[in-house]
């Protein structure tokens, strides 16, 4: 995870060991590529406590290996430092609602998929009790919402209101 930044991204999904640790690694990795590392810190966290201090899953790590992004991660759960976030990323709606009962305004909390504009559905589906295959399609799903991801950085490094991220926003839901 980056320590400085002007823009702090944290993904949340039930555990940390699964979806969020991906979408953490694959964003940072993202952002580097687009020379912008140095200036967005990227974090995430559970819902839960069940695996806080655990290293995110072994097919989580394997899938992030095979495609030559980062790994390394423990698990940690929701705090004040996710929920100051500029942006509070969701993988599942079960998180947005949590999400928003922790008290994480409307207008800082987006589901994953909102950003990509051919996502079938709303939801990052957990592929914890799954095998290699859901973990991939994790991985094609993340992967599938990073230019939107990358677009809503930009806009707000310029100075600019990233569209969508008001109430009436498109965000799925």
């Amino acid at each position: 995870m980056a320590v400085v930044g002007e823009l702090h991204v944290t993904f949340v999904c039930t555990g940390n060991i699964c979806r969020s640790p991906m979408a953490e690694k694959i964003f940072v990795a993202h952002l580097e590529r687009a020379g912008l590392g140095g200036r967005v810190r990227v974090s995430s966290a559970g819902t839960t406590a069940w695996h806080v201090g655990a290293e995110a899953d072994p097919r989580t790590t394997a899938v992030l290996r095979r495609y030559g992004y980062p790994v390394g991660h423990r698990a940690a759960v929701v705090g004040a430092e996710h929920k100051s976030a500029d942006l509070v990323v969701a993988l599942d709606t079960s998180h947005d609602r949590d999400l928003a009962a922790l008290g994480v305004p409307a207008d800082r909390r987006r589901l994953l998929r909102s950003f990509d504009p051919d996502a079938r559905g709303a939801d990052v589906a957990d592929p914890y009790y799954g095998d290699d295959a859901d973990f991939e399609e994790v991985r094609e799903q993340i992967e599938a919402a990073v230019p939107g991801l990358l677009d809503w950085v930009r806009e707000r490094l310029d100075g600019a209101q990233p569209a969508g991220t008001g109430e009436t926003s498109g965000r799925a839901r």
